[in-house]
């Protein structure tokens, strides 16, 4: 469905940021700051933290599947081949 995985982690971290708590809490996990978030929402680095937060949370990584109309196990594999 997604061309790749930047898309698909771009389109997630979107779903992330929607919801205050969350967004919240990505930004506390990951150390990154709304204005430099803006400034690195290109960056691999940034994509393989939204897959990785998405992992580490089993209720994200089901709720964003859902949204993004894949499946769990397709955001497992985008984090691991941006870890590769």
């Amino acid at each position: 469905m997604y061309n790749d995985n930047s898309t698909l982690a771009l389109i997630a971290l979107g779903w992330v940021l929607a919801e205050p708590d969350r967004a919240h809490r990505f930004l506390d996990l990951t150390g990154l700051t709304p204005e430099s978030l803006r400034e690195a929402a290109d960056d691999p680095a940034t994509h393989r933290a939204v897959f990785d937060f998405l992992a580490a949370h089993e209720p994200d990584l089901i709720a964003a599947a859902a949204m993004l109309n894949v499946e769990p196990e397709s955001l497992i594999r985008a984090q691991q081949e941006l870890q590769a």
